[in-house]
């Protein structure tokens, strides 16, 4: 592999690349080409957000400049997995953490992210239901004013989202999908035979709905990659789509979320039926090991998702995400055969459990 680093793109065409690389433009041919550009963090429309102190959290010397931040002071806008991710690893300092929906992690249930509300909040200054209007000082960040009062900042860490790199792909006349990531078959071709794409710039389908979703998440890039990767090499191998399998932790508490939260699922037209335990994670004899976990399913008993948060949530979400990626049912689940012993899992496990009261 001829492996080109500090090399950007600055114009693409059928069959060619020019390449800025040491402050010099090259031109380099192609007979087929894979668009990997990934994606990049949000920027709100926000007045004062080009002020310095001011961080998105997207490739390593983005950490290097937090890192270097001085202050006490710090606000993180957004509470998803980036936001919490942030405030956990800042939490020595004076933190806070302005979310503008009422729950932190958007994409759960609210019953759900309630619990990691609790937990967060011995953390953290969160501030729900509040929306960031401006930023203000001279220089740099100095004051973050919302709809509800103004926070001193010394740094301030942007954690609204992300979106695809396109730029490429439209300089190509490649086509973009509904989602507005590059439009991808099952073979990651896009409507131009010669070229591919891969990762975060391209959607895929989610396996629950069938539907087009584009998916930005490590685990869903990596085999895209792979699968473009074959095949512009010449073989067949065909991407089956994803269901959106995430985790994270806030300090001892794992977080994680397979297939749809129930909210999804009714939007999506689902009949749906839910149901939210609190169990242990493990033999009562052994001490803590608190896990709360929502299992939703269709009409028919079909697992749609599984969030989970607490102790040892990610072997119960890795259960899950196989079961729901092909299409078990609660029977099934109920009557798979999990491992057990004490220190790992009392022997009605959370995932049988949550299954049995949904019944089958």
């Amino acid at each position: 592999i001829d492996l080109h680093l500090n090399a950007r793109v600055v114009e693409a065409g059928y069959g060619y690349l020019i390449v800025e690389e040491n402050g010099k433009e090259r031109r380099y041919d192609w007979d087929r080409l894979v668009l990997a550009t990934g994606a990049s963090p949000l920027i709100p429309r926000i007045d004062g957000v080009g002020l310095e102190n001011i961080f998105t959290v997207d490739l390593p010397p983005d950490a290097e400049r937090i890192i270097k931040a001085k202050g006490e002071n710090i606000v993180i806008v957004g509470s998803g997995y980036v936001g919490l991710e942030m405030a956990e690893a800042l939490s020595s300092r004076k933190v806070t953490v302005i979310e503008m929906l009422s729950h932190p992690l958007p994409n759960f249930d609210a019953d759900v992210a309630d619990v990691v509300r609790k937990e967060v909040e011995k953390k953290v200054n969160l501030r729900l239901n509040e929306r960031v209007e401006a930023f203000e000082g001279e220089d740099r960040v100095e004051k973050v004013v919302t709809d509800k009062g103004e926070y001193e900042a010394d740094f301030v860490i942007l954690a609204v989202g992300v979106k695809p790199n396109i730029e490429l792909a439209k300089q190509l006349r490649v086509r973009l999908g509904e989602t507005g990531a590059i439009e991808v078959d099952k073979h990651m071709t896009t409507n131009i035979d010669e070229i591919f794409a891969a990762g975060d710039c391209a959607e895929t389908i989610n396996i629950v709905t069938g539907k087009k979703a584009w998916i930005p998440l490590a685990p869903v890039a990596n085999k895209m990659g792979y699968v473009a990767g074959v095949n512009v090499c010449g073989g067949s191998i065909e991407f089956p789509g994803a269901i959106g399998a995430q985790i994270t932790k806030f300090h001892d508490m794992e977080i994680g979320k397979v297939g749809l939260s129930e909210a999804e699922a009714r939007k999506e037209g689902f009949n749906v039926e839910s149901v939210m335990i609190k169990t242990r994670s493990r033999a009562h004899y052994y001490g803590e090991g608190e896990l709360w976990l929502k299992m939703v399913v269709d009409e028919n008993k079909r697992l749609l998702g599984v969030q989970a948060v607490g102790d040892a949530a990610f072997p119960r979400l890795y259960a899950a995400a196989i079961a729901i990626q092909h299409g078990l049912t609660t029977k099934d689940i109920f009557f798979s055969d999990l491992p057990y012993a004490p220190p790992f899992s009392p022997v009605w496990d959370a995932l049988v459990v949550a299954a049995r009261k949904l019944r089958f």
